[in-house]
């Protein structure tokens, strides 16, 4: 399935069912070629209630890609206002686009009781354990380097400097899934195994913490 859109897709009758309870943060972070955005996509279309935290960006907006759904994307100066107000949980630059998680998109909802799934790099992940030390820290893995570079080059959004130096990224991003408390690998061809999985782990983590 396309990372850009779910079109079509049956909500299968066997998910692991999200118990109700205290409000759960699910960090989710990935190297480039990983897949989290298509991970993020068939959550949302599978139903995981949740809210899900919608990242601003400076970055231009890739084909098919909607402002306020995949992205808020904001130009520089609007991004300056938005670090100068604070109003920013959490940014950082990355591949020279820079990018922040508002503050309304994780403590709004999660003062109104809804679980959130946010979408950060690893150093973004770091920031938001530490102000939400009790927030769930899910690392996307690609099967190999090697993998993520072809799915990278076979978006054809990016040219081949642009490819190389997120895969030489990827390399120390890896180093890093031992910082967080789950790593989902996202085999080729097997999408919708990762997110039960995920489905699966967020379920027994508020069964574990008590919801």
């Amino acid at each position: 399935m396309p990372a850009d859109r779910m079109k079509e897709t049956t909500i299968p009758t066997d998910l692991p069912r999200i118990p109700a309870g205290k409000p759960l943060l699910v960090v989710m972070s990935a190297p480039s070629g990983a897949g989290k955005d298509a991970v993020r996509e068939l959550m949302r279309a599978w139903g995981f209630p949740a809210h899900f935290a919608v990242t601003a960006t400076t970055r231009p907006k890739r084909p098919g890609e909607v402002h306020g759904h995949d992205y808020l994307f904001v130009d520089e100066a609007e991004f300056d206002r938005l670090e100068k107000d604070d109003a920013l949980i959490e940014h950082a630059t990355v591949y020279s686009r820079r990018y922040g998680v508002p503050s309304d998109q994780i403590l709004r909802p999660l003062q109104e009781g809804k679980d959130v799934v946010a979408r950060v790099d690893v150093q973004g992940a770091a920031t938001l354990k530490r102000l939400v030390p009790e927030a769930l820290l899910i690392f996307i893995a690609p099967p190999s380097l090697e993998e993520a570079q072809r799915r990278l080059l076979g978006r054809e959004t990016d040219s081949a400097p642009d490819v190389q130096l997120r895969v030489d990224t990827a390399a120390s991003e890896m180093e890093a899934a031992g910082d967080f408390d789950y790593v989902v690998v996202n085999e080729t061809g097997r999408l919708e195994e990762a997110v039960r999985r995920i489905f699966q782990i967020i379920a027994d983590e508020k069964t574990k913490r008590g919801a």
